[in-house]
């Protein structure tokens, strides 16, 4: 499970040459392996061959547009669950604890709750703590897969594996309530801003922002892929 987890996380990460070079044999690691489904590998190969096939500046506007300006695609899980009120300022702090704890120190630029730095972290740990600490976050996995599949993309196929990873399955409930009615086109920075403050967030099975007492706990990873421009 630890290389699948490392190999996940790298290929979520900011679309570079090297990486892209690399992603069959990432995938190869992932099949090796074996903790997924043979579903969940085709549809990783499916990623691999679009990695593969497209131009390199293309793969980075476009993981720009889904990642960074399409909040609802967000791979800083904390914006789902507090969005910017104070209390991600806190979750964050813990967070930097629980890898503090681990050995671990992050750059001064990466923040901790960037999805492919906590698959990284989790890849450092026992296959049962590192799958415990993935199931915390999986509906906010399931509903971000959901809505890449709304996109059509195949980065899809990661939120897909992780789900199997986790163990558990998402609130169902939750995961359709926050795939319905939500724009998946990249904002404006006016749009962006209106979002933060209208935006309902969940994390975890069957949570809410009001009751989610798991959110500050999230472990994230310390030695920290390289942050995309």
């Amino acid at each position: 499970m630890d290389k699948t987890l490392k190999a996940l996380s790298i290929l979520l990460q900011y679309p570079s040459e090297e990486m892209v070079q690399a992603a069959g044999e990432i995938v190869q690691v992932v099949a090796e392996e074996g903790a997924v489904s043979p579903a969940a590998l085709e549809a990783l190969d499916s990623l691999r061959e679009y990695l593969a096939q497209a131009d390199l500046y293309h793969l980075q506007e476009e993981y720009v547009s889904l990642f960074d300006r399409t909040r609802a695609l967000s791979l800083h899980l904390f914006e789902h669950v507090h969005g910017e009120s104070r209390d991600r300022g806190q979750a964050m702090v813990d967070l930097l604890e629980h890898y503090a704890q681990h050995g671990m120190q992050l750059r001064a630029r990466e923040l901790p709750d960037y999805l492919p730095l906590y698959l990284e972290f989790l890849s450092t740990l026992p296959a049962d703590e590192a799958r415990g600490m993935l199931a915390d976050p999986v509906t906010i996995v399931a509903v971000l897969g959901r809505r890449l599949l709304q996109r059509g993309s195949p980065y899809a196929a990661i939120f897909g594996a992780l789900e199997e990873l986790a163990g558990v399955r998402p609130d169902e409930d939750a995961v359709a309530r926050a795939s319905a009615n939500v724009p998946l086109q990249p904002e404006t920075g006016i749009e962006l801003d209106k979002a933060w403050q209208d935006t309902e967030v969940i994390f975890g099975p069957g949570q809410t922002e009001a009751d989610c007492n798991s959110c500050s706990s999230m472990p994230r990873q310390g030695a920290a892929p390289a942050a995309h421009p």
